[in-house]
């Protein structure tokens, strides 16, 4: 198989994504792998990443690729959940408390942080719009997200996201208390739970 028929996989496998390590760990040299980039045609996205023409930009997993240690979180994760049907007009994310977001809020990105023992609690991959696999909480983390930055969500979007998470079938309350006793807001999230419930 020639070197561009092992990319011409990789790109179809990665929903007309490349990256330049994608290549590197299949054993192509940078000179082809930017030869290829060129008779491709494809489109720098982002530092080391590259798409096909064809394909529609998921801006979602671009910035997970020039962010890879951001989490998504609150309203963009609770639209991923099902939890909201309206998709925020900026993206939400978590960082480790101490990185530097100074980048992340002049390009207009809502970023919140955590300390470094709570950080990962909840993580799991969830699939963009497009198909893509980004870091993010799950439902019950994204909850007490929502919940610890209240005064941040808009009312209506709060009321939203709560109930449709409390009314639904795979809530799971202990975990959800679980991690409210770890942020130190289980008593605020029992109120939250009695009123809907």
């Amino acid at each position: 198989m020639s070197n561009y028929d092992l990319l011409d996989r990789v790109l179809e496998k990665n929903r007309g994504y490349i990256a330049t390590y994608d290549a590197i760990n299949k054993g192509v040299s940078k000179p082809i792998f930017y030869d290829y980039v060129k008779e491709r045609s494809l489109l720098n996205v982002a530092h080391g990443l590259y798409m096909e023409e064809s394909v529609w930009p998921d801006d979602v997993y671009i910035m997970q690729f020039r962010y890879p240690a951001a989490i998504f979180s609150h309203e963009l994760a609770a639209y991923y959940h099902d939890l909201s049907d309206r998709e925020p007009l900026s993206m939400t994310l978590t960082l480790q408390a101490g990185k530097s977001s100074s980048r992340l809020n002049k390009e207009g990105i809502k970023v919140y942080k955590v300390k470094k023992e709570l950080f990962e609690l909840g993580l799991v991959e969830i699939k963009t719009n497009y198909g893509n696999l980004v870091r993010s909480y799950d439902k019950e983390r994204t909850i007490c997200d929502i919940v610890r930055s209240r005064s941040n969500i808009e009312v209506q979007d709060l009321q939203t996201i709560l109930r449709t998470y409390f009314r639904s079938k795979d809530k799971d309350i202990p975990k959800l208390m679980r991690y409210a006793q770890s942020f130190s807001i289980a008593g605020i999230m029992k109120d939250y739970a009695e009123m809907i419930l």
